[in-house]
């Protein structure tokens, strides 16, 4: 009898360890972005623009840090490089990949630009208790001109959001709230870039200082 009790007591504790760890497991998810990002149809700058993605940002990565959340492993810098290659060829004439802001450079670069991400939040139907998968990215923007010295630093704000119901799983509506607020980025970038007081007063003067040399 004491033997019986024994196992049953040792099955009950066994059936708890396997509850809590299945229940682990199913609280860790890990995403890879992915999406198209099609190429926004604007008039394009003529200056050749030098791009500074340092390896954080290639490879960035948010990693759930607070213990009363569920794991999340979001792979976000390879969409977000699929965005950029995107949107920039459009919005210049020609675009070079360079390691840092230099004012020795041997491309002829106008500007440089050096995107980076400041913050990264995003929320789950079961924090928000409405059927919303909601994402929030940060952008810092800075642009150098060709000596290396700082024209504008500015930040974008994305918002994305997807409904539950149209979504088989937290992965796939996920990513499409990220593929949305990404989206916004591109757009936001491409329209509004000429219009930053500081860039808008650079390309002023540049106009001003081509028409002074003209025969």
């Amino acid at each position: 009898m004491v033997q019986l009790k024994n196992d049953v007591i040792g099955m009950t504790k066994y059936a708890v360890f396997l509850i809590f760890f299945i229940t682990l497991v199913g609280c860790s998810n890990t995403l890879e972005v992915t999406g198209d990002f099609p190429r926004p149809v604007i008039t394009t700058l003529p200056l050749t623009v030098g791009v500074v993605y340092d390896q954080q940002f290639q490879t960035y990565r948010y990693v759930e840090q607070e213990e009363e959340r569920s794991d999340w492993n979001i792979g976000i810098g390879k969409a977000q490089m699929q965005l950029f290659n995107a949107v920039l060829p459009a919005m210049f004439d020609q675009v070079i990949g360079v390691e840092q802001v230099s004012g020795a450079n041997e491309n002829s670069v106008d500007l440089f630009f050096a995107p980076s991400i400041e913050e990264f939040q995003f929320n789950v139907p079961t924090e928000t208790k409405i059927k919303m998968y909601e994402v929030w990215i940060k952008y810092n923007m800075k642009v150098h001109d060709a000596q290396g010295s700082l024209i504008a630093d500015w930040i974008i704000t994305a918002y994305g959001k997807t409904p539950s119901a149209f979504m088989k799983s937290d992965n796939d509506a996920l990513n499409e709230a990220m593929l949305i607020a990404l989206r916004d980025v591109g757009a936001g970038l491409s329209l509004r870039f000429r219009h930053v007081p500081e860039i808008n007063a650079w390309l002023g003067q540049r106009s001003r200082s081509q028409q002074a040399v003209q025969p």
